[in-house]
């Protein structure tokens, strides 16, 4: 049963938020036609990044926890990864849109992106010699840039607060891939070429991983959905 585990982990990861996709209040399967642009786009560029880093030994995967199915070196599980954790964080954006109106963190955007701009380019460049931390931080220093380019503080409040909340999901997610609760992680790390720095079992540089991937598709999600309101208000 031990294969299943990173399909479990998926399938627990989608399964709330899908189910309550059609609840009456928050209706966020009527959002979904700018949610899968936004999810198949961010997925791709991710998934190429992940193909890169498990052929050049950043990160490989412990088949004792895979059904054993490959695409371009990559799991399955790993595939369905980059679709069921973006479901459900783009779904926790918009329930905490629904129950707090007023986007109480939009003051904390422009000094956040201010800050962590600069803090991560400089740690990247400190630490050129481990490719998982320069990489990401470098990325994810571009990411909050285009972000605040096109943006501005329009939705950055609100990525903020989803950001912050799903950071407790998430540590629980990664910390079963990374070996909380297993005698071996699904998800083996090359600790040459990370920071060395773990929040239970989950290295530092994922919390910028997962900032990045959460940010790209709610960039994108906003974007697709504003291009459908602008077409729906001309149809009229």
């Amino acid at each position: 049963m031990e294969k299943y585990l990173y399909l479990t982990v998926n399938l627990f990861a989608i399964s709330f938020p899908l189910i309550r996709s059609f609840e009456p209040k928050i209706r966020f399967a009527s959002k979904w036609t700018a949610l899968f642009p936004a999810l198949i786009i961010t997925a791709i560029f991710f998934l190429v990044w992940d193909h890169w880093f498990t052929v050049i030994g950043i990160w490989e995967f412990n088949p004792r926890y895979l059904l054993g199915i490959f695409i371009f070196q990559l799991p399955i599980e790993e595939w369905l990864f980059f679709f069921t954790v973006p479901f459900a964080c783009i779904f926790i954006y918009e329930v905490l849109i629904y129950f707090f109106p007023r986007d109480i963190f939009k003051p904390l955007g422009k000094p956040f992106v201010i800050l962590m701009i600069p803090i991560l380019l400089v740690l990247a460049i400190l630490n050129l010699d481990k490719m998982y931390t320069s990489v990401n931080f470098f990325v994810g220093a571009i990411a909050l840039g285009l972000h605040w380019l096109i943006f501005k503080d329009k939705y950055m409040g609100r990525f903020l607060f989803a950001y912050l909340v799903h950071l407790i999901p998430f540590i629980i997610c990664n910390g079963i891939l990374t070996g909380g609760i297993t005698p071996e992680p699904v998800v083996i790390y090359n600790n040459a070429e990370n920071l060395g720095i773990r929040i239970w079992t989950v290295p530092i540089e994922d919390t910028i991983y997962s900032m990045t991937l959460l940010l790209m598709n709610v960039s994108l999600f906003e974007f697709f959905r504003s291009r459908k309101t602008i077409q729906s208000s001309k149809s009229y």
